[in-house]
């Protein structure tokens, strides 16, 4: 075996590179006063060899040649310690590169040896075999959110590989037939899913942290989501996975974690970040204390220029290199903290300015959760100040979820919701601001939304006290299942009320996975530990609930066709008419749970929602005879909604019963 060649390195790029032939290791700590390199053969938590790595400003680097084969590599960090000033550097602890792209640790979901080792190996290159991008244009987009593991885990999935990304290109064709033209994947970085506090309370057994918003590794892709061995399986599973889904016209976005990380707070627990440089990579207080503004025990240091560097690259290699075409932020309101935690103006974030000037470069669609656990609720404000930018709507999923369910003084804000939120983005000039939902991973499915008044999370262990309290929910007359044939009906009748509001609404629509069947979480609307039927896709209720999947898809389908639905600007008045019960005679009052309204268009759409606890006598708009397109009090049925020209032709006036509503075509065709 050659001797191994040491030479200083280069401090760029960060992370492990080759140049001709050498291996060059580069990585950030201002504070450390001395970092090693060591050396590792794979499955040896013994350091083979060490080299003392040479510093430039900041940057620790160095050049190795002749590496032996399967080495791995990682960094101690020598430096001062003080609980006081937060500077935690530990030299007897090896930590794992934050550059890492590959990982050599165990492919099986649950495995409990965890040893952060990091292969001397690039990837290999990857056929795209010219597969590009579908490009979906903002007012086409229909999102579908989705966890990896929980699309084909279950046994009914038949998949031959369940819970991985080839198990889910399995399932393109399906995702093809319900209409999505994008996936938005929950947490897919690498994450410690064993790595979780939580026990179930009846068997005490430790509870997965299964969603994954608890990410160690930002540019390694899940390798409990891979279904091979190899150590590049995650990398080439994960680009298959995008090739196949552009292939048919299916674009991907990532829900990306950058608020905290999987260290928590827990000065023991040593990844990376906390032994490399603690002070930069997280918010500290006065006191020396993590500050939590996102409710998981630490705060990325978002806007430091070296942390926000790190995201930066990081958004750059998915983009380049995974073919990703968007991000959604999970809490990104952390974006506008300073490095003291202190609120920001969203146009001042220096972080968010450098990750809108890279995406709108490459035509990235970026997708705000715009809030924190700190307090700072910031919806409106990322579209209205940043290009290119567009907000979960949480305003619209609670205006629409009120009306629906017959809240008072709620018909202005259900209008201005169905219209775009105008009233939240009118800076931004464009409806396309508005990603609406009205369910999402957090929070009740649609089914819940209308079987639970409130949460139930004791099997998650935390004694019922995690997850949102204020849901705006309705059980429509009883907590959970029920054998009420009028309750059951009435929770039926709703999920269609939530579901035609949505795909009537300008924005862009997202869905969660399993609304599109009625799936169930038994009223848990946090259950982010459950690693089972709670949140898994269940087929075999897919083919028994196929009636509730017909109508979905088939709102999916209408919406495509209806240019008026996608308006890539505010509506005018020429563009919609309100009416209350009367045509043309709207009701603002506090007291009003009616709205309708026709969109101008070929044809005109006309649509109704009754949210009162009685029928009413609704008189249609005089100037088109209507054919009807679906009316949400008959049951769902397999041919959901008619052709514009083959629905039923309705009188001038019509009684819409209770908690229902209706979607009409404007007639085209001469009547007989």
């Amino acid at each position: 075996m050659d001797k191994i060649v040491i030479s200083p390195g280069s401090s760029f790029p960060l992370g492990l590179s080759v140049r001709d032939r050498q291996f060059n290791f580069a990585v950030f700590s201002k504070h450390a006063t001395a970092l090693t390199l060591g050396l590792f053969s794979p499955g040896f938590k013994d350091v083979q060899q060490q080299f003392p790595m040479h510093r430039s400003g900041d940057i620790w680097h160095l050049s190795l040649e002749n590496v032996p084969d399967g080495s791995e590599y990682a960094y101690r960090a020598a430096g001062p310690f003080s609980h006081d000033t937060n500077e935690l550097f530990n030299e007897t602890i090896w930590l794992t590169d934050p550059y890492a792209k590959i990982l050599n640790i165990p492919r099986i979901w649950g495995t409990s040896e965890r040893q952060y080792r990091v292969p001397i190996l690039l990837p290999p290159p990857f056929d795209w075999e010219g597969v590009t991008t579908p490009n979906i244009k903002k007012e086409n987009l229909i999102i579908y959110e989705m966890h990896v593991r929980g699309f084909t885990q279950h046994h009914s999935s038949q998949v031959e590989h369940p819970g991985t990304y080839l198990g889910l290109i399995e399932k393109i064709p399906y995702l093809k037939k319900l209409g999505i033209n994008a996936v938005q994947l929950m947490p897919v970085f690498e994450f410690d899913e064993i790595h979780c506090k939580d026990a179930q309370p009846q068997t005490g057994e430790p509870l997965p942290n299964y969603w994954g918003y608890n990410t160690l590794f930002f540019f390694a892709p899940m390798r409990r989501f891979a279904a091979t061995d190899s150590l590049f399986a995650p990398i080439n599973e994960f680009k298959t996975m995008v090739k196949k889904l552009h292939q048919e016209g299916i674009e991907v976005f990532l829900d990306v974690v950058f608020n905290h990380t999987g260290e928590g707070n827990d000065r023991n627990y040593y990844i990376h970040f906390r032994g490399l440089d603690n002070r930069i990579y997280y918010m500290i207080s006065d006191e020396g204390h993590y500050l939590n503004y996102t409710g998981c025990g630490n705060t990325v240091n978002c806007n430091h220029p070296t942390v926000q560097k790190y995201i930066v690259d990081c958004l750059q290699y998915w983009i380049d290199e995974m073919h990703i075409d968007g991000f959604r932020f999970d809490l990104a309101a952390i974006f506008t903290r300073d490095l003291k935690g202190h609120p920001v103006a969203v146009s001042e974030a220096s972080v968010l300015k450098a990750i809108t000037e890279l995406c709108q470069k490459k035509d990235i669609k970026l997708i705000a959760e715009a809030w924190d656990a700190g307090g700072l609720y910031q919806v409106g404000l990322f579209p209205n100040h940043l290009k290119n930018w567009s907000d979960w709507n949480g305003k619209y999923r609670d205006s629409v979820r009120r009306f629906i369910k017959g809240t008072t003084s709620q018909t202005g804000s259900f209008a201005d919701s169905l219209t775009g939120s105008q009233s939240i983005y009118n800076n931004s000039n464009t409806p396309l601001s508005s990603v609406n939902l009205i369910t999402a991973h957090d929070g009740f499915c649609l089914r819940d939304l209308v079987s639970y008044q409130m949460k139930h999370n004791y099997d998650n262990g935390e004694m019922n006290n995690d997850g949102c309290n204020n849901n705006d929910s309705w059980n429509c007359g009883a907590e959970g299942p029920t054998t009420n044939p009028g309750i059951a009906a009435l929770r039926e009748r709703q999920m269609r009320n939530f579901l035609l509001a949505l795909f009537l609404s300008q924005g862009i629509p997202m869905i969660l996975m399993g609304d599109e069947y009625g799936h169930t979480r038994k009223g848990n609307n946090n259950p982010f530990v459950q690693d089972n039927e709670i949140n898994y896709f269940l087929w075999n209720l897919l083919e028994k609930n196929e009636k509730i999947f017909n109508f979905v898809s088939s709102l999916i389908s209408f919406r495509k066709k209806q240019n008026s639905l996608k308006h890539t600007q505010f509506l005018s008045a020429n563009d919609v008419t309100w009416h209350g019960i009367t045509a043309d005679h709207p009701d603002w009052s506090e007291q009003s749970r009616f709205l309708g309204f026709t969109l101008v268009g070929s044809p005109p759409l006309y649509a109704a929602f009754n949210a009162y606890s009685h029928p009413v006598n609704v008189t249609l708009p005089s100037n088109n005879t209507w054919r009807q397109i679906v009316k949400t009090e008959d049951d769902w049925d397999a041919h959901c909604l008619n052709e514009p020209d083959s629905g039923a032709v309705l009188p001038a006036q019509i009684e819409l019963q209770s908690y229902s509503s209706i979607l009409c075509f404007a007639s085209s065709r001469p009547l007989a």
